[in-house]
């Protein structure tokens, strides 16, 4: 299944690579796309829903363009998201694939443009990495693609799939470890990149949960992001309990506040509250009319 699972994903890149081969620009390819695109060891069984891609943010309204040409449509209609996704985020709103039901994301940044912390997507493109026998498409540099990693996971309010992500990162980390070139850029790069908290993040959760071996003054140097001693230990309460599987066996009544939180938490970084309240507000009013509309079996997961 594994198999493929991953022979869709590169046949679904392929397409995308022919959609946009006339842009004159390359699609950075993001994630779990990304790893399977690399040959990473990390997506050796990786079973993901989407593809993401990146392009630049003035190239984006003459790639969505594209796409639609090629079968990609937009999955929301509702005014309101679509200015939530076009105003605020640093995405398009998803396209699904009329015909093969793939959902592609298109990314012009790794956060939204709002957040208290935005890389420039600039410094992005000039260390991308080419891929062989793939000129329209390119992926992070090794650095980068562990800060992405660190920044989606740390700055993502849906934890369900926290635990996955982590083992991304900790899978990342194992094979670019080897090169001890990666080890002396890492710090410095997220101080760059204004990422050091989710880099101490990923690093101090990957080391408790994953026994990422990780060498020692590469730890002392990242504790340039830790959080100050009053909120250490509350984020430590939380994220232990968030990362862990989604299971009944795992999981309880703590285990949904602490997500609850976290969900908060991910929109208060990427918003400001004059922006939070009133969408917090209306997607909590939204969930509420789901639920008594939709029978029970389609509400479960509803976001």
């Amino acid at each position: 299944m594994a198999e493929k699972h991953a022979a869709d994903v590169r046949w679904e890149i392929d397409r995308i690579e022919y959609a946009l081969s006339g842009i004159g620009h390359p699609a950075l390819v993001l994630k779990g796309g990304a790893y399977v695109l690399a040959e990473l060891p990390t997506a050796r069984g990786r079973i993901f829903g989407d593809v993401d891609i990146m392009v630049p943010k003035g190239r984006l309204e003459e790639v969505e363009k594209i796409l639609f040409g090629h079968g990609w449509m937009t999955t929301h209609h509702n005014a309101y998201d679509q200015r939530y996704y076009r105003q605020w985020m640093h995405e398009l709103p998803p396209l699904r694939h009329m015909r093969r039901r793939t959902v592609l994301d298109v990314h012009h940044a790794i956060l939204p443009e709002t957040a208290r912390i935005h890389p420039e997507p600039a410094r992005l493109w000039a260390a991308a990495v080419a891929i062989a026998g793939h000129p329209g498409l390119k992926v992070l540099a090794p650095v980068d693609m562990v800060l992405h990693g660190a920044a989606h996971l740390f700055h993502d309010g849906e934890l369900e799939h926290g635990l996955r992500d982590l083992v991304d990162l900790d899978g990342l980390l194992r094979h670019f470890g080897g090169d001890v070139a990666f080890w002396s850029r890492l710090v410095p790069r997220a101080v760059e990149l204004g990422l050091t908290r989710p880099l101490y993040y990923a690093l101090r959760y990957t080391t408790t949960i994953l026994a990422t071996p990780v060498p020692g003054p590469v730890m002392a140097d990242a504790t340039v992001g830790r959080p100050g001693a009053l909120l250490a230990p509350i984020m430590d309460a939380l994220f232990s309990r968030a990362l862990a599987p989604d299971h009944p066996s795992c999981t309880s009544r703590l285990t949904a506040v602490a997500r609850w939180l976290l969900y908060v938490r991910a929109h208060y970084l990427r918003m400001p509250l004059h922006l939070l309240i009133p969408h917090l507000v209306r997607k909590a009013i939204g969930n509420r009319r789901v639920r008594r509309t939709r029978p029970d079996h389609l509400t479960a997961r509803n976001p």
